[in-house]
């Protein structure tokens, strides 16, 4: 399993959090979602072999938010 941290600008409220995380989490080979509203930051974990963080990535923004970085996660 991978695990990043991306860094998501245009986050505002709770229906931000929650629209993230069952996209995201729809998404095969994604095991955990977490949305940080006051960070700005979703962390994912997920499966190399079965999604790639470009994909999460697009899902993402194709929900009118800016991916503007990505970190590794830490435990």
């Amino acid at each position: 399993m991978e695990q990043k941290t991306l860094m998501v600008k245009g986050m505002s409220c709770g229906h931000c959090v929650s629209s993230i995380e069952e996209n995201v989490g729809g998404l095969e080979g994604v095991s955990k979602v977490n949305v940080h509203l006051q960070s700005a930051r979703v962390d994912v974990q997920y499966d190399i072999d079965k999604v790639t963080l470009d994909t999460i990535k697009e899902v993402i923004e194709e929900q009118g938010y800016d991916v503007e970085g990505i970190e590794n996660a830490t435990s």
